[in-house]
């Protein structure tokens, strides 16, 4: 196995406050790991700073052993580092087909014959396949976000950071974007999942960090995590979210 992600002894401040405290962590490659934390603990923080969209301070991070760091690499480590956000950031005014097929004709310089090819593919994944005529405005949430990740996984990333992929959903479309998402960890992507979804965290992650004050504080395989946190503050965070 081959760390895709490393992570050491990186800290972020913003001004005189410091958000993430001298994080450790390495993703293999094909791991799934799940963030929880409650608001304010660091954790879409730290996914940002995989990809520099939030400049860290001390430490370093590597992706596929080069460093992320401000400058003429940034581009090429972005390209292997997806990102889904909470708000699809879909461009509005170009079809569902035309959103997946962007970024690999601009940046990977594939002939638009192919990205579109390669884009169907991707969108049947996704069961967005019957949409790809129609412009972002006329999805619902839940169909938006899975054209986010079929436009994500265009571009072949070595990883793709997941910041709250559900929290801007209605209810009812949240399962249909996890669905997706449990799909992609099946076929071997390596996933980081900021998320307040637990039942997603225990069917689906290799391994899940509980993270306080910008800190890491227990991690550990699902099951484990689940039925016997170690860290009383895992503990207290567990007792409220799953029995509110």
């Amino acid at each position: 196995m081959s760390a895709v992600i490393e992570i050491e002894g990186m800290s972020k401040f913003y001004g005189a406050f410091q958000a993430l405290d001298n994080i450790n962590l390495s993703v293999e490659q094909g791991e799934v790991v799940v963030i929880l934390g409650p608001s304010g603990s660091g954790k879409s923080t730290l996914i940002r700073c995989i990809n520099l969209l939030e400049q860290y301070q001390d430490g370093e991070i590597r992706v596929s052993k080069q460093r992320v760091e401000a400058g003429a690499r940034l581009a090429s480590i972005r390209c292997e580092v997806g990102m889904v956000f909470q708000n699809f950031n879909l461009y509005p005014h170009l079809t569902v087909l035309a959103n997946v097929a962007l970024a690999p004709v601009r940046v990977r310089h594939m002939a638009r014959r192919d990205a579109e090819a390669r884009a169907r593919v991707l969108l049947e994944k996704v069961g967005m396949a019957a949409h790809a005529h129609k412009y972002p405005s006329q999805l619902s949430g839940g169909q938006q976000q899975r054209v986010a990740i079929a436009r994500t996984m265009a571009m072949e990333p070595q990883v793709i950071l997941f910041d709250e992929p559900t929290s801007a959903l209605d209810p009812e479309m949240v399962g249909e974007v996890l669905d997706v998402m449990q799909n992609l960890a099946r076929s071997g992507v390596t996933m980081v999942v900021v998320t307040h979804e637990m039942g997603f965290a225990r069917k689906v992650a290799d391994r899940v960090i509980f993270m306080e004050n910008g800190r890491i504080v227990e991690q550990n395989n699902p099951q484990a995590f689940f039925t016997a946190p170690q860290e009383p503050r895992t503990q207290a965070f567990l007792q409220a979210i799953l029995h509110h």
